[in-house]
């Protein structure tokens, strides 16, 4: 397996009023092709910090990015948001879709900011919602449709563009016991297909049935052997 996500050194400070709240600090972390990884961890450990500076949503104050062979730390915010458009899928707890446009319209906007032709979007989505189990909420609203297929609906969006990777926030989160499973077993589906997938999750449940987990304490990755085991449900 090739490294398609490496971290050497990564920090990130913010500044406050109160001081410097160090959110990561010095972070080695390399994911290979293929990989389906947890990020676990408590509140405020820096989990949300981490997936955001993989996804080029915010930069490090210190250290080193590359994704699919794309060192993040080379470019402005303009052209990380065209890399991600086209290179990484953000998944998030609360889905994220506009709530004036049809699902189907949910799904072709990322190829509007990847440039897609025009002729290629409308099949492409509807490709998306079919592969995902969500092509029977095409032509409906977001409100009109429960948690599960609104989350079926954001990885379908996240997909569209083909990345490199799908990365998510707590993607299980929001959603009811049954409707998580499907999406849990979702994301094993696509992990097989060849996808490399990234999530940040509380689910104990979702973390002990992966194959990897890291557990982000204090800013810091720790070592395999120290993973609080009150964070899994193997």
């Amino acid at each position: 397996m090739e490294p398609l996500i490496t971290m050497k050194n990564v920090s990130k400070v913010y500044e406050t009023k109160a001081g410097p709240i160090h959110a990561l600090r010095g972070v080695d972390l390399t994911v290979n092709e293929g990989e389906f990884v947890a990020i676990v961890g408590p509140s405020g450990s820096g989990k949300s910090t981490l997936i955001n500076v993989i996804t080029g949503i915010d930069t490090p104050t210190d250290g080193e990015i590359v994704v699919g062979g794309q060192r993040l730390n080379d470019m402005n915010q303009d052209d990380i948001a065209t890399w991600r458009s086209k290179n990484v899928g953000v998944v998030f707890q609360f889905f994220q879709l506009l709530p004036t446009l049809t699902v189907h319209d949910n799904v072709i906007v990322p190829m509007q900011y990847a440039n897609t032709h025009r002729g290629e979007r409308g099949e492409r989505a509807l490709a998306m919602l079919r592969l995902v189990g969500a092509e029977h909420v095409a032509d409906q609203y977001p409100a009109q449709i429960s948690g599960g297929d609104r989350q079926r609906a954001a990885i379908a969006r996240a997909l569209v563009n083909d990345p490199v990777a799908l990365v998510g926030d707590e993607p299980t989160g929001n959603l009811d016991p049954e409707s998580a499973e499907k999406i849990i077993q979702l994301f094993e589906e696509l992990v097989d297909a060849g996808k490399t997938i990234v999530l940040v999750t509380h689910d104990r449940a979702l973390a002990g049935r992966l194959p990897r987990v890291e557990e982000v304490r204090g800013g810091s990755l720790v070592a395999e052997e120290d993973i609080d085991e009150r964070l899994l449900v193997r």
